[in-house]
């Protein structure tokens, strides 16, 4: 849909971006074998996608060899541009969610939290984050909960029967919500849910809040978290109606859903990139320029060859900077820095002639003219009589 968009309003762009799909099916050796395949056989100008830390981090280097950017929906903040010049993050890092987390649990006044985080890069990427936000405000973390992917129901359960005995209270909960779905109704069973026990959710559950396919809002009853929050505009709610039509055609099964920041990010990740290709259109140079094998143990993986429009690519991506659905839109990811959760004092209150300040220039004007007309009646009335 967002390439259909923009080339329906964007008529004069001479060059066309088509989209080739693979299906990674969540695997890390499965995102690299469909990287390795567009690359080889397509001859892919960039890449979009994949959406986990694991397959982004497993295709990092394959896809530098070959010089073909990568834009992922990876929220880890290991993942970095830093680490790969043709690595790009188009969503908002899981780093910058911990400081509103320290401040919920520094207003509060709790002392001690307990972090609960799945054993992968996805789940350990948060942690030295949090641990710095938390011990800025003199927060301790006396344990940390390691949860598998791949747990049993029976090890959710011990893991939760070891933090029973724990004498902190206070859980911070960060994994996939698959996982954070099983967790919370195990704990729900326990009667871990209660007053006595506070749960707090990254950004990585409470964005899939609601979604069918995910988490449901009765198994989370008792618990908190912090959310990104993306602005309201008038293309943004323009959108939703005809992405959900188009979901629901394409997903007949599906019943409750709703587009969530991930898919905002997803949008303005692929009209950035058409952008992209269009500001280089004059000067492309298609295809790729295949590798020197000098050695006979030299494999696919090795010699994936290089784009010959990688470089320039690289460097229009680096620059793109327009008004997206979810924002202001740059290559990679920007973040804005603010977080709602301090009350704010405006010192404009104490001023004596605050009550003024609501009154605009129109309102001004027509006051007047009511005054005027309303002085005008009386007048009439008191000459009639």
């Amino acid at each position: 849909m967002a390439v259909d968009e923009f080339y329906a309003t964007n008529s004069h762009y001479k060059t066309r971006m088509i989209l080739n799909s693979r299906d990674s099916k969540r695997d890390v050796v499965g995102a690299a074998a469909a990287a390795l395949d567009l690359i080889k056989n397509v001859e892919v100008q960039a890449i979009i996608g994949p959406t986990t830390s694991m397959e982004a981090d497993f295709t990092i280097n394959l896809r530098e060899k070959a010089e073909v950017p990568i834009i992922s929906y990876s929220a880890t903040p290991s993942l970095t541009s830093i680490r790969s010049p043709y690595f790009f993050r188009a969503t908002q890092s899981d780093s910058t969610q911990v400081n509103a987390i320290s401040a919920i649990v520094h207003t509060f006044g709790w002392r001690e939290v307990v972090p609960i985080y799945m054993e992968n890069e996805f789940g350990e990427g948060i942690l030295p984050y949090l641990a710095d936000a938390l011990q800025a405000v003199d927060v301790r973390i006396p344990y940390r909960s390691v949860i598998s992917p791949l747990a049993t129901d029976d090890q959710i359960m011990a893991e939760l029967y070891k933090l029973m005995t724990v004498q902190t209270r206070v859980f911070i909960v960060h994994m996939y919500p698959s996982l954070g779905k099983r967790l919370f109704n195990k704990a729900k069973e326990l009667g871990m849910m209660s007053k006595r026990y506070v749960w707090l959710m990254s950004d990585g559950m409470t964005g899939f809040l609601g979604s069918s396919t995910s988490l449901h809002i009765e198994s989370l009853q008792g618990a908190s978290g912090v959310k990104t929050y993306v602005p309201k505009a008038k293309e943004l709610e323009n959108y939703r109606v005809p992405w959900k039509t188009k979901f629901l055609q394409d997903n007949p099964d599906e019943v409750d859903v709703e587009l969530r920041n991930y898919g905002l990010w997803a949008y303005d990740a692929t009209v950035a990139l058409a952008v992209a290709v269009g500001q280089i259109a004059a000067t492309a140079n298609h295809g790729f320029q295949k590798a020197n094998v000098s050695t006979s143990s030299a494999t696919e993986l090795d010699t994936p060859g290089v784009s010959r429009n990688g470089q320039n690519l690289l460097k229009a991506l680096a620059n793109i900077s327009f008004k997206g659905l979810s924002g202001d839109s740059t290559l990679p990811f920007t973040e804005s820095g603010v977080s709602m959760f301090v009350p704010i004092v405006d010192s404009k209150t104490k001023n004596a002639w605050v009550f003024f300040k609501p009154l605009t220039w129109d309102l001004w004007v027509t006051s007047f003219c009511f005054f005027i007309f309303i002085g005008f009646v009386v007048w009439v009335l008191e000459h009639s009589k």
